[in-house]
């Protein structure tokens, strides 16, 4: 059959290289007893392939039936595709026929067939190999002659990576894929869709002939449609119900169009402390949070200590002549008990000598400290620059042990470790 028939008897509108292929593959599969798996988002017409290739098929005459796998509960779908026996389970008061035993010479379609739990898998794939199955609670081996055909929002692939889907059972029911189009992909189609859509809801809800202004074809061309054909029959809906007949601008049709989410970035890699078990958006939002915690700390700890410094107790210093000094300032022999003030290094720096002891740290010798840098009007006042600078004295100070480093610097050890990574300090 040609490919315009096709489209003219099933109602399927639209001129794209993509949805084209689609239907050219599923009219040239159709005559076969070839397995099909229909590939597309939610909303994107997979349920008309399959009715497409039915009917085409040598079974057409023969009964066809539609099966929402994820619809069905876990504990009862083995009941509904294959039969149960009497007393199989509680509530089972009589025998019961299945899909693959009622639809018999006929064609069933699997709709969200990644959604279908482990073990009806493997009964669905002894189907598949050689056209048996048994009913729940029964020990007979009974033959059936179906065609499946299956469909599919999910990467199958991926999930059997994952140990949630048999690759076998993909191997086997993809047989020959089509790939379904979403919206997006068929931009060009959207305002003949409207078109279609627009004057079979006239026709229905008895209202005046709607039509849009260039502006406003645009627009919705350019929508990005996540609810794909599905989502455009809807909103055509409202407008033909709510809007008095006539052309309509793209400022009327926008207040029928909710806001597109914006689609957040993808974590790649590994990450760490966060669990299996969380999406990758929770994982960013948990990522955010930290930094911006981490961010709020660091903060708080260079401008505390550049407004409120902490005057230690003086230590003693010796042997100044050997001390480093970038400043070639003169220095004292010795400091002993005396007030602890700053003396300014008059080098680009802009650093100062501290001259400090407590009960932990131990008497310096030769050494110049450099504390706390106060930087000229002219120096950069970049908080990286900063941070990297705290944290380098901080390593240097607890020589190394990161642990102590983090304790002196107020933040988590975790924290300071991704710093050391992100400033490649290691």
């Amino acid at each position: 059959m040609e490919l315009i028939q096709v489209k003219q008897r099933f109602g399927i509108v639209g001129n794209s290289s993509m949805l084209n292929n689609a239907l050219e593959t599923a009219i040239r599969v159709a005559p076969t007893d070839m397995n099909v798996l229909i590939l597309g988002d939610s909303g994107v017409g997979k349920e008309s392939f399959s009715k497409i290739i039915h009917q085409l098929s040598g079974r057409k005459h023969a009964p066809f039936i539609a099966v929402n796998c994820g619809a069905i509960p876990e504990g009862t779908i083995d009941s509904e595709l294959f039969g149960h026996e009497k007393g199989a389970f509680t509530g089972a008061t009589d025998k019961r026929k299945g899909y693959f035993e009622t639809v018999n010479g006929g064609t069933i379609f699997l709709d969200e067939v990644g959604e279908l739990p482990p073990g009806t898998q493997a009964r669905l794939l002894r189907i598949l190999e050689n056209g048996e199955f048994i009913k729940v609670g029964s020990s007979v081996v009974q033959k059936t002659d179906v065609r499946v055909v299956c469909a599919t929002n999910r990467d199958l692939l991926e999930r059997s990576r994952q140990g949630k889907f048999r690759e076998d059972l993909y191997y086997r029911l993809a047989t020959v894929p089509i790939r379904v189009p979403k919206l997006a992909e068929r931009r060009e189609d959207i305002p003949l869709l409207f078109r279609k859509f627009s004057s079979d809801f006239t026709e229905t809800h008895r209202s005046g002939h709607i039509e849009l202004t260039a502006e406003a074809q645009q627009m919705i061309s350019q929508y990005a449609w996540p609810g794909n054909v599905r989502q455009l029959k809807n909103v055509t809906e409202q407008i033909c119900v709510l809007e008095d007949a006539g052309t309509l601008s793209a400022e009327t049709v926008a207040k029928y169009l909710p806001p597109a989410e914006p689609s957040l970035p993808v974590l790649l890699g590994k990450t760490e402390n966060y669990g299996e078990g969380l999406s990758e958006r929770d994982i960013f939002y948990k990522v955010l949070i930290d930094l911006k915690r981490d961010v709020t700390d660091l903060k708080k700890l260079v401008f505390g200590m550049l407004e409120n410094p902490v005057t230690p107790q003086p230590v003693v210093m010796k042997s100044p002549s050997s001390i480093q000094n970038p400043g070639h300032i003169q220095l004292p022999t010795t400091v002993e008990h005396q007030p602890v003030k700053p003396i300014s290094a008059g080098g680009a720096g802009g650093g100062v000598i501290l001259q400090t002891q407590d009960e932990n740290s131990v008497e310096l010798e030769h050494e110049y400290v450099e504390a706390v840098s106060f930087p000229a009007a002219e120096d950069s006042l970049s908080l990286e620059e900063k941070e990297l600078e705290m944290i380098r004295r901080a390593l240097a100070k607890s020589k190394g042990r990161r642990k102590k480093a983090a304790e002196s610097l107020g933040i988590s050890e975790r924290t300071l470790y991704r710093k050391i990574k992100q400033y490649e300090l290691e």
